[in-house]
């Protein structure tokens, strides 16, 4: 059996822009993807702190060092500029492995500077 399983989170990272008129999906430096370990494509849910909205989609890889997190398409009405979010990566593994999992969480300043890492355990 698989289950659903957080992978990793970006903590507190803050929306750089929102472009309502994009296909869609969350655009998210690629230093941050490598610091978490996630990969484009992948699914991830953006929690708004601002405003408890809650968001899937999938990950565009940005250019390393700029900080963009950036909400395309319809969650544009939903994340501004400026707001706090909770990304979270998620993966599919064997019930075996999640139970031995902890999530790395990438800890980040306002201007989505990496300030610390708490890694955790991935599948093989």
């Amino acid at each position: 059996m698989l289950v659903n399983v957080c992978l990793a989170k970006l903590h507190r990272a803050t929306v750089t822009s929102a472009g309502l008129h994009y296909v869609g999906s969350i655009t998210i430096d690629g230093t941050l993807l490598e610091a978490a370990g996630l990969v484009p494509g992948q699914m991830v849910q953006i929690t708004n702190v601002s405003n408890a909205v809650l968001w899937r989609t999938y990950i565009v890889k940005g250019k390393k060092g700029k900080g963009d997190i950036v909400l395309n398409g319809p969650p544009a009405r939903l994340f501004h500029k400026g707001d706090k979010v909770i990304i979270l990566g998620e993966a599919w593994v064997e019930a075996a492995e999640a139970a031995k999992m902890s999530p790395t969480v990438v800890f980040l300043d306002d201007k989505n500077r990496i300030t610390g890492v708490k890694e955790g355990w991935r599948p093989a």
